[in-house]
């Protein structure tokens, strides 16, 4: 299988001046590819960024495949975000999901005229708009005080001992989600204060939860561009000196939690 197939990037704001085609000239995306646009002679304002990959790793049966590989998820990820980010540099962009690709460019045209109003809809509603992440995370220190030092020290028996530390534990832990769960509000409204629109992530667990603690927010906020700053410094200041809740704020980034409702799902490679 020595073909290739297309895929995509982001729908955009039309190259009206070539200033973006120019951009893209020297800009590699997924596999190494040359991106590119692909415009719909029909559709006047909005285009397609793509690229050509190899349809040995991107038909279907190969990629649900390389979808279960980790470090292959992960550097098709990155080579996503690089082309949607120097995109963002220069125009507004509706990210599309990561791994969409077509058949062919023509499809993508087909796609293009399909959704064009959908899309240039969103992309106004996302001009001189940026997303900033909010997560919180509970951190919880275990007792580091054995069955056998709480013996020693109250003369309890070690049965005893050891329920009376399970459950100051057990305490410990109700209180650091108790204060969380202020943490969390306070971080909602000071966001609430700059930001336009919410999504509400699921909180991420396992190999996708990277530092210490449990997180328990896993948010996005689509904030103005001339608020971004200061939306950060709000957040972070109101969660300060909470124990037991860590706060993790990123960005800005481009608008990839608001662009889900336009994403076109059909017409992609069988």
């Amino acid at each position: 299988m020595t073909g290739t197939l297309t895929y995509t990037y982001a729908a955009v704001a039309r190259d009206t001046d070539g200033t973006l085609t120019e951009a893209l000239s020297e800009l590699s995306g997924v596999s190494d590819a040359p991106v590119r646009l692909v415009r719909a002679r029909e559709v006047r304002d909005v285009a397609v960024a793509v690229s050509p990959v190899p349809e040995r790793d991107f038909q279907e049966a190969a990629l649900q495949v390389h979808l279960e590989d980790l470090d292959w998820l992960e550097s098709i990820a990155r080579s996503h975000h690089h082309v949607i980010e120097a995109l963002a540099a220069r125009t507004t962009v509706l990210p599309l999901r990561l791994a969409t690709v077509y058949l062919d460019d023509e499809r993508v045209r087909v796609m293009l005229r399909a959704h064009h109003e959908a899309f240039d809809l969103r992309l106004t509603d996302l001009a001189a708009q940026v997303e900033w992440g909010i997560k919180l995370y509970v951190e919880t220190a275990a007792s580091s005080e054995s069955p056998a030092d709480a013996d020693a020290v109250s003369g309890l028996s070690p049965g005893r001992a050891y329920l009376d530390q399970r459950r100051a534990q057990r305490h410990a832990r109700e209180e650091a989600y108790q204060d969380a769960e202020r943490a969390a509000e306070r971080v909602q409204a000071a966001a609430r204060a700059h930001a336009v629109d919410r999504v509400q992530h699921r909180p991420q667990q396992g190999e996708l939860a990277r530092g210490p603690g449990e997180n328990v927010v896993n948010d996005a906020y689509l904030v103005p561009l001339h608020q971004a700053e200061e939306f950060r410094a709000d957040v972070v200041r109101v969660a300060d000196g909470i124990p037991g809740v860590r706060i993790e704020v990123t960005g800005p980034w481009p608008p990839y939690s608001f662009a889900a409702e336009v994403e076109p799902l059909k017409g992609a490679a069988p």
